[in-house]
């Protein structure tokens, strides 16, 4: 890369929005925790410092050594970023009892400011902040403020350091996104030229450079990141990549043969293996949620060994790694909270001493699927929704059982091609249906039945670290539990789960 912007993160929930809105300006950026900050070299054009949890008047507040960055590469502070450079350049911050939440009309004092270059006086910004300034630090201007908030803005005189109160990478702050373009093209003089192209053009002669003459293996899903990644190293290294797709038995309906059947044209060199017997084998007398993830872990991993073991000349793992799970794993508390363990061949035993490579690790997943567009991958595969690892193992609560997971594919492929005959698949992030270990009693003719219950599953969203549940029309819904009462025996029940990530996740288990 040419030319990028580094956001050091001090923990806020929001740190990846700012990359986000920097990658749509094509801006590139690189995301770092404040105790794993790299020296800036000459292709670092800007420094964003993030909000964070903390104040900056707690004794355990992040700290970081900004001597070698403030005067000499444009900086910005946002809301505890702005608070820390008071406080750390003789300034002065108070803490209240009370948050302020919310929207606010911000005036802006120095229009002529580069930072407020275009933007109009009022306009509205979000707050969320329970530290405010009273005093700015020496040499600094107020570029702005709010009826309640005397510094929402201020620069330092004979420099390009900057910082803003409130938060302009959200939707709230209605002139956000061009507050980020007037410091990343403005102030740090960014040429905004990160396009897929690009990342294509210098991603597969990195990686042809990287892996020489070495040969590279990678289990491939269907899912969108493997196939990218798997296609980015194919045009870099050929038959050199060997993919293996497993058959774990926990797939959706006929999904082995369809997914064989769209990677047929693209000249990947795959090796397909079922192995579903292993899996329910393994499997079997388990309920609890995160004893069914290490056991697939567990067995896939040795059925990819087995299958690596037979090809020569391998020094190397490929994984669709992306770039939420490499911030994630560098948390700024140095450890990430335990929500449930990711599926894949990262764990590796010893005795398979192999080099991981990541062609996505620096990508969004929308920036994932632009990056398929433009590689020519057809849309059924980079429109597909995400699914998970385990497949419909965390879909199916309880114990596993061939029957059950039988009468989950046919709940599950009701819904989802209802959701393509409607139109409705591509306004989805992502949809399934879920077999609860529960059964209610029904009527069906003059029978009472005494069977399982359904629930439907869909939501949106962007990468999958929030989601919001889909208002699917009635209608449909009314169909499609129809359709599956109907047709699926062993269902005489179907609900539709209405909850958000947060509080709730997208999958069950």
């Amino acid at each position: 890369m040419n030319e990028k912007i580094l956001i050091i993160d001090f923990g806020s929930q929001l740190t990846q929005l700012i990359g986000r809105r920097l990658r749509e300006l094509k801006v590139y950026c690189e995301i770092f925790p404040y105790h794993h900050f790299p020296e800036p070299d000459a292709s670092v054009k800007g420094v964003i410092l993030s909000g964070s949890p903390y104040s900056v008047k707690d004794k355990d507040a992040p700290v970081i050594d900004l001597s070698g960055i403030k005067g000499n590469i444009p900086l910005l502070g946002i809301c505890f970023g702005a608070q820390y450079l008071a406080t750390r350049y003789g300034g002065d911050v108070h803490s209240s009892l009370s948050r302020e939440y919310g929207r606010a009309m911000l005036d802006i004092l120095e229009p002529s400011s580069l930072l407020f270059f275009n933007i109009p006086s009022p306009t509205t910004v979000w707050m969320s902040h329970q530290d405010s300034i009273d005093t700015l630090p020496r040499g600094a201007v107020n570029l702005a403020s709010t009826d309640d908030v005397q510094y929402a803005a201020y620069r330092f005189e004979g420099e390009d350091t900057y910082a803003v109160q409130f938060h302009p990478e959200v939707y709230h702050t209605i002139h956000g996104s061009r507050i980020l373009e007037n410091f990343a093209i403005n102030i740090c003089k960014c040429k905004g030229d990160w396009t897929p192209s690009c990342f294509i053009e210098e991603t597969i002669a990195g990686l042809r450079e990287r892996i020489g003459e070495e040969h590279v293996i990678m289990a491939i899903s269907g899912g969108v990141d493997s196939t990218v990644a798997a296609t980015l190293l194919h045009k870099a290294i050929g038959k050199q990549l060997h993919c293996i797709f497993v058959d774990t038995g926990l797939l959706r309906l006929n999904e082995y043969v369809a997914v064989m059947k769209s990677y047929q044209d693209m000249g990947l060199n795959i090796n397909a293996i079922d192995a579903s017997g292993t899996f329910l084998d393994a499997l079997r007398g388990i309920t609890e949620p995160e004893a069914k993830r290490k056991a697939i872990g567990r067995t896939f991993i040795e059925v990819f060994v087995r299958e690596a073991s037979k090809i020569n000349n391998v020094a190397w793992l490929a994984q669709g790694t992306i770039y939420p799970d490499v911030i994630e794993s560098a948390s700024v508390h140095g450890h990430s909270s335990v929500i449930k363990s990711h599926h894949n061949v990262g764990g590796l035993p010893e005795h398979v001493p192999l080099k991981i490579v990541e062609p996505l690790r620096l990508l969004f997943k929308d920036e994932v699927r632009r990056i398929g567009l433009a590689l020519g991958i057809g849309e059924n595969l980079i429109k597909r929704h995400p699914f998970p690892g385990p497949g419909l193992a965390i879909r199916l609560l309880g114990e596993i059982t061939p029957e059950k997971l039988q009468i989950l594919r046919q709940a599950d492929d009701i819904f989802i091609q209802a959701l393509r005959k409607e139109n409705l698949y591509d306004s989805v992030w992502q949809a399934g249906a879920i077999l609860l270990p529960v059964r209610s009693v029904g009527v069906m003719g003059d029978e009472r039945t005494y069977e399982y219950t359904i629930a439907l599953r869909a939501v949106e969203s962007t990468d999958g670290m929030t989601a919001d549940w889909i208002h699917l029309p009635y209608e449909f819904l009314m169909k499609v539990s129809n359709d599956i009462i109907n047709k699926v025996k062993g269902i005489n029940r179907v609900v539709y789960d209405i909850s958000s990530k947060p509080p709730a996740t997208i999958e069950w288990e």
